[in-house]
């Protein structure tokens, strides 16, 4: 089922990505923030907004986000994030909470065309996805999709959850890039599933871990880009952030070859 998600627009002043014949490239990062407590039990989003601001992305995919949520000072996570770093912002909700909601958002250097949250099978508790369409600086169409799936041992919610999302993705006639806390590890029947018709966005064996990120030992934190034909990897990194958060962030640079 599809509803509709909320979009902030604020001014951009950064320089678009380059565009040439080889293609559009993009910063893409990937990122559980945990509402913006950090691992010193202090909520501080202005710290999460710098650890953004550092990697200076074009797209970014947040999870464990809130919005009037009063745990979180009922602030509007996504807008003020969105004012901090001068994007677009989009918001997905999992489910009300506190005075407020919890959910997704992406943030965007490009403008934000059109955006609809997936209503995903229900595990522990309500999840979705949240895919916007953005238009790249050659007016090329980028579906950008995050996601955060159930955390529960048994990955039988988790299956369900990529399968009804692989649903989607099938229907989309532009290219994506799919982010998100998958909650499952490289070997897992859920990731393979994505691998089967989208490319990893692989990160250097000796540094993948994501989560925990005091001491990461494990790699639950993914980023997908179909069609595999118009994508170069060109780096990724698990950056070295043991303090915002309890996961690290993931930060890719990729070039899309549009309208092969």
């Amino acid at each position: 089922m599809l509803v509709f998600a909320c979009v902030a627009i604020f001014p951009l002043f950064r320089s678009t990505p380059a565009l040439g014949d080889e293609g559009v490239t993009l910063r893409a990062v990937s990122y559980n923030i945990k509402h913006g407590l950090g691992m010193d039990g202090k909520l501080d989003l202005k710290r999460t907004g710098s650890v953004l601001d550092e990697l200076e992305a074009d797209v970014v995919a947040l999870q464990e986000v809130d919005r009037g949520v009063n745990r979180s000072g009922s602030v509007d996570q996504p807008e003020e994030l969105a004012k901090q770093l001068k994007m677009h912002a989009a918001f997905g909700s999992f489910m009300e909470l506190q005075g407020g909601q919890y959910g997704l958002a992406i943030l965007s250097r490009h403008p934000i065309v059109r955006e609809h949250v997936i209503r995903l099978p229900r595990g522990n508790e309500p999840r979705v996805a949240l895919a916007v369409e953005v238009r790249l600086p050659n007016a090329a169409p980028l579906m950008v999709v995050n996601l955060h799936f159930d955390w529960v041992s048994d990955d039988s919610f988790r299956f369900d959850q990529a399968r009804a999302l692989n649903e989607y993705l099938a229907t989309l006639k532009i290219p994506y890039l799919l982010m998100g806390d998958f909650n499952d590890v490289p070997e897992s029947r859920t990731l393979k599933l994505f691998s089967e018709n989208s490319l990893e966005v692989a990160k250097p064996a000796e540094d993948r871990f994501t989560f925990s990120s005091v001491d990461p030992k494990k790699e639950i934190d993914f980023l997908f880009v179909h069609p595999k034909s118009n994508w170069t990897v060109e780096r990724v990194r698990v950056i070295d952030e043991a303090l915002a958060s309890d996961h690290r962030p993931v930060a890719a640079t990729l070039t899309i070859r549009v309208g092969e």
